[in-house]
């Protein structure tokens, strides 16, 4: 007779769904997706594009989210009766097939535990990702390049959709700088975590000393705007350039000038897009990231300015939050969490969610202190 009883973790497992599903609201989303089918249901909602884009995506979003949930129901369901034919068949086979499921539904279920951590303002919405090459030279433009694929390959293990919006390549190896969205629910929440500098420390494959270098990084996470609303940016406040696309090595792959850099000179922020067809397409673009760049700023200068008359700065933690090692040890390790990953090639190539998980964690629990 094959050893089987998983009734005790299959009756935590229903505990925990049903706590997530009231923390998630469930009844919520089938709301919205009801007033959502109705507006795509319109006859003339294709005569705007750009609205018709963002009901239709919207809708969506949420139907993959109620999927997401009542396909764990239907698991858990299924679960149980295999696990019930594998006892009745002594069947070995289904029995381990069982044991499998079981684990897998635990890990599903804890990646939607930590969903219903996010609950700031913008954290269901999607995001942009900006990285930029610190210190190093060519081990920190390389670095930029490894952290750009990293997070481009965890949007795909996970089936989001990519756009990558501009990217300034480095005259040697790999990127000064690149930016790029990711419209999915709670994608700002979850990599929200992961703004910060990063630190590489690695045999540099470019010296011909073998020595040790050090190379930094620096990731920026704001989230999807449709509309910039609480900003106005006067036109004197900013200054427009155009110029021709490039790729790498700064050859021409565009014969117009539609890639479009706009610089806020009272903050000196500088956006660029280029990955449109269209002048104005990228203007507009460029336009609805540097408003939420500076709402995000307006936000956090509130934000210090309230800390400061209230005496409650604390001491940061430096400003790396991640280091990860190349050489002796291969390690990653989260300086905030203490989470470590002892196979650094698994998260360059998108195994992030337990560093993001144990991120978001720590970042609630501050919250609460």
């Amino acid at each position: 007779m094959i050893d089987l009883d998983l009734g005790v973790e299959i009756a935590a497992l229903r505990s925990t769904f049903d706590d997530i599903r009231s923390v998630l609201g469930v009844d919520r989303f089938e709301a919205e997706i009801a007033e959502l089918s109705e507006k795509a249901g319109v006859p003339d909602l294709w005569d705007d594009p750009e609205a018709a884009q963002k009901v239709t995506s919207a809708l969506s979003h949420r139907q993959a989210e109620l999927a997401k949930i009542t396909g764990i129901q239907s698991r858990l369901d299924d679960l149980e009766v295999l696990a019930q034919l594998a006892i009745e068949g002594d069947d070995e086979a289904a029995a381990q097939e069982a044991r499998d499921e079981l684990v897998g539904l635990q890990k599903t279920l804890g990646e939607l535990e930590v969903q219903t951590l996010l609950d700031g303002e913008y954290d269901d919405r999607g995001a942009v990702v900006t990285i930029r090459s610190g210190a190093g030279g060519d081990d920190a433009t390389d670095f930029a390049e490894m952290l750009m694929r990293m997070y481009l390959r965890w949007a795909e293990r996970h089936k989001y959709p990519v756009k990558v919006l501009d990217t300034s390549f480095a005259e040697g190896a790999g990127i000064k700088s690149a930016t790029f969205e990711i419209d999915a629910p709670y994608v700002f929440g979850t990599l929200s975590v992961e703004a910060g500098t990063h630190r590489l420390a690695r045999i540099s494959p470019f010296g011909s000393a073998d020595k040790r270098q050090t190379s930094f990084a620096a990731v920026e996470v704001i989230p999807v705007m449709e509309e910039a609303k609480e900003v106005e940016v006067p036109e004197g406040d900013i200054r427009i350039d155009v110029f021709r696309s490039s790729g790498p090595g700064g050859q021409s792959v565009n014969t117009t000038d539609s890639a479009v850099r706009i610089t806020h000179l009272p903050t000196g922020i500088v956006v660029s897009m280029q990955n449109e067809k269209s002048q104005i397409q990228n203007r507009a673009v460029a336009m609805r990231v540097l408003q939420t760049r500076l709402m995000l700023l307006q936000r956090e200068e509130e934000a210090a300015k309230k800390k400061e008359l209230a005496g409650t700065i604390t001491a940061s933690w430096g400003d790396q939050m991640r280091s990860y090692f190349l050489y002796g040890q291969q390690l990653v390790k989260d300086l905030r969490t203490g989470y470590e990953v002892g196979n650094p090639a698994s998260v360059f190539d998108g195994d992030l969610d337990g560093l993001i998980a144990a991120g978001i964690r720590w970042r609630k629990s501050k919250v609460e202190d």
